[in-house]
């Protein structure tokens, strides 16, 4: 691996030498361009080239972290792949842009289609230094002794399944190229579920499906982007790895956490309140809730506006409830109709009385009879038709600026932001009790937790917004582009200069926008993804189903989990289950079968487990014979995890270890290893040692495991057996079950 790094680092310092050549050049370009002419025309091309200056500089600045990312070894021929192009001093192409078709198969290879290619290199890199390689070999027989020595990552573990000493090893790679093959290359449209235990790459299958569509569906996903949805963050590492250079701008992570715009939860509930949150009811139950705060007086209301009494009827109150109603839009756009035509009833009501108040001294003069009889006729009619339109809206207006008619409105339709109802929700322990959710209830304040997010995304579903500030801000939008083209038409007819339109010239003074980013489209909770990913999937509850729906109506998504992983207590039980609401029949299952990354030994204990858990269910075949067994470790108290993790440590050399705990061992191990970090960070998991809890552990992978008081971890929920069979999947060398008490029946196979 060092010596690849070596070699790799020497391409990626002279490529990034061009970059700052090419910068250079730029800059002394403007420089030179500084000067000229005083009359229109240079001015003009002076602000023609300046433009394109500033978009060339912007273009390189941009591509400045990852700038190149891949390899493509051919028999004949090696191909370097990264952000953008460049060519050396004597106009040789030397980086290729990934859009480039010379590129195309950097994406598209696969074991069972390589094309022309014999390996495939991903290169990782902090900065402009080489941090990692991973390599995806495709003929091994077609690649020289001295590059076959040298293979990293992937390739190396599949290199040597294949020069086993009996035919079952071929046949074994052939079984992981011919299933990962069908993932990448499924149909685009509709709901893939890619199922797969423990040590199949399932998620490097996924992501590298995800690589696939977007570069031969560039021209659909680039304007809708891809959306992938992680366990943590974490799982930015794996984009990072597999999607590289396809542009912030197209794909989008988050976790579950983090799909409701501002929010960024990590804390987890208890057991008992993820079911309630989690359960689909829940989405009938908000919208009852909402219903209650639009009560309809059953009598009339007066109260004291501007100094005088106003009456809203109960029948006026009705007409405008069963209006807003009919519009068939969120609450809060409703509520514009509601307002509208309480404030008109009430309008009404104050005009009558006023009128009525002016018209008490004629009308006593008119029934002694001393008004002639022309004025006699004119009281006589009804005096609301002298009123006109603009004398109810003037009075709407005064009307809705009373603090009394707010508060009236407010109180029968209030206008409600997401967090603000569900916080209200929560902390009504009465209603919550009535509800049987008393689960839910907490104080105001509390920190929002991952299940909390589906039901912010439902209310926020429910309540709309109302969005007559951002039309407004579109018409002022529009009508300074319409100044700004106006303006360069006459600079145009001034100047003379030809080849350029106003518009253009407009789009050229005006201040670039960028393109729409993936941090733009996750601010943004109605915006449509062109296609969407899910990892760890099992794990949400049918409540995320629904905010993760709403991000995707063309129903295109990719799935990726494992049912025996399920550790969400509202998690997955079948797939059916969950997807059925949304797409009924309509989706298809592949299964990969055969785990090439847990040696044998330790899944032979982990099937054991899963029997326990779920019998009948199949374990993914190991293939890895090699490796320690897996050993039990009696230990008095978690402080002994200490001479532990060293010994093991010592024993792995460079390698990672990973303490995976039950929740009642985290603390008193975390006193144990004060230099150990813990949970699931970018910078804990780069430690040769982490903490972890089961839950946390998911979806990675270590050399060496501890799983500390696994009797702990499977009493902890109700799906406690799903999160030790996680913990004891996860080492990729050796596994050890640290134990203060007796081992729990399903691993009495392991010997101390």
């Amino acid at each position: 691996m060092a010596s690849a790094i070596q070699e790799e680092q020497a391409k990626i310092s002279w490529l990034y030498g061009l970059l700052d050549a090419a910068r250079r050049s730029a800059e002394g370009s403007a420089r030179a361009e500084a000067g000229g002419g005083a009359g229109f025309q240079q001015r003009a091309d002076r602000e023609t080239a300046e433009h394109e200056r500033h978009r060339r500089l912007t273009q390189l600045a941009a591509v400045e972290r990852g700038l190149c990312f891949g390899r493509t070894d051919a028999r004949d021929d090696t191909l370097y792949i990264g952000r953008m192009g460049l060519r050396d001093e004597e106009g040789e192409p030397v980086l290729i842009d990934w859009r480039a078709p010379a590129a195309r198969p950097f994406y598209t290879a696969t074991s069972f289609d390589p094309g022309s290619l014999t390996r495939r290199r991903h290169i990782h890199t902090r900065g402009r230094t080489v941090v990692d390689l991973d390599d995806e070999v495709f003929d091994l027989e077609g690649m020289r002794p001295d590059d076959r020595a040298r293979l990293v990552g992937e390739a190396a573990l599949l290199s040597t399944l294949r020069k086993g000493r009996t035919g079952r090893m071929s046949d074994v790679v052939a079984t992981i190229q011919a299933e990962q093959d069908e993932v990448v290359r499924a149909a685009f449209q509709g709901v893939l579920v890619v199922q797969g235990g423990p040590g199949t790459g399932k998620t490097v299958a996924a992501l590298h499906r995800a690589a696939y569509l977007l570069y031969t569906h560039r021209d659909a996903l680039s304007r809708r982007g891809v959306l992938v949805i992680g366990p943590n963050p974490t799982f930015l590492r794996y984009i990072e790895r597999v999607l590289p250079g396809l542009g912030e701008t197209d794909v989008g992570l988050a976790t579950l956490g983090e799909l409701f715009p501002g929010v960024h939860a990590t804390a987890v509930d208890a057991p008992d309140t993820a079911v309630v949150k989690g359960d689909a009811s829940m989405a009938d139950f908000l919208a009852a809730t909402l219903a209650r705060l639009r009560p309809v007086p059953d009598e009339d209301i007066t109260i004291e506006a501007d100094g005088m009494p106003v009456t809203l009827s109960a029948q006026a109150a009705l007409r405008a409830h069963e209006h807003a109603l009919a519009l068939r839009a969120p609450h809060n756009v409703q509520r514009r109709i509601f307002v509208h035509e309480v404030l008109a009833a009430l309008a009404e009501d104050q005009l009558e009385r006023l009128e009525k108040s002016a018209d008490e001294p004629l009308l006593k003069l008119l029934e002694e009879g001393a008004l002639g009889k022309e004025l006699q006729e004119i009281l006589a009619d009804d005096s609301s038709l002298l009123r006109d339109e603009h004398d109810v809206e003037l009075a709407k207006e005064t009307l809705w600026q009373d603090p009394a008619v707010r508060a009236l409105i407010d109180g029968l339709w209030p206008e409600l932001a997401a967090e603000e109802f569900v916080t209200d929700v929560y902390a009504d322990r009465e209603y919550l009790a009535e509800s049987g959710r008393e689960a839910l209830h907490r104080k105001p304040g509390s920190p929002w937790t991952i299940d909390d997010v589906p039901l912010l995304d439902e209310a926020a579903e429910l309540l709309g917004h109302d969005d007559r500030e951002g039309r407004a801000r579109d018409r002022e939008q529009e009508a300074r582009r319409q100044e700004e083209v106006r303006y360069a038409l006459g600079v145009l007819q001034v100047t003379g200069v030809e080849g350029v339109t106003a518009a253009d010239l407009a789009e050229r003074q005006r201040a670039e926008r960028g393109p729409v980013t993936a941090a733009d489209r996750l601010a943004d909770r109605e915006w449509a993804y062109g296609h969407v990913i899910v990892d760890e999937a099992q794990e949400l509850s049918a409540m995320a189903w629904r905010a993760v729906m709403r991000r995707v109506p063309t129903r295109s998504l990719t799935i990726v989990g494992d049912l025996a992983q399920t550790g969400s207590a509202a998690g997955a039980r079948t797939w059916d289950a969950m997807l059925s609401p949304y797409v009924r029949e309509r989706w298809r299952e592949l299964r990969l079968l055969v785990n090439y990354r847990t040696p044998a030994g330790i899944m032979r204990l982990a099937e054991d487990v899963l029997e326990a858990v779920d019998p009948g269910a199949e374990a993914p075949a190991s293939v890895r014979e090699e490796g320690d067994p897996p050993v039990a470790v009696a230990l008095d108290s978690p402080t002994g995890l200490r001479a532990l993790v060293d010994a093991e440590r010592a024993r792995i050399g460079e390698g990672r270890v990973a303490v995976i705990a039950s929740r009642s061992w985290h603390g008193p191990a975390s006193d144990a290893l004060p230099d150990v970090p813990t949970g699931v960070t970018p910078e804990s998991l780069d430690e040769p040692v982490v903490l972890l809890t089961a839950t946390e552990s998911k979806g990675l992978e270590f050399d060496s495991v501890i799983v500390a008081d696994p009797a702990g971890i499977l009493t902890a929920s109700p799906t406690g057996g799903h999160d030790l069979y996680v913990a004891v999947t996860r080492a990729t060398r050796r596994l050890t079950v640290a134990h203060n008490g007796p081992l729990p029946t399903c691993l009495e196979r392991l010997h101390h």
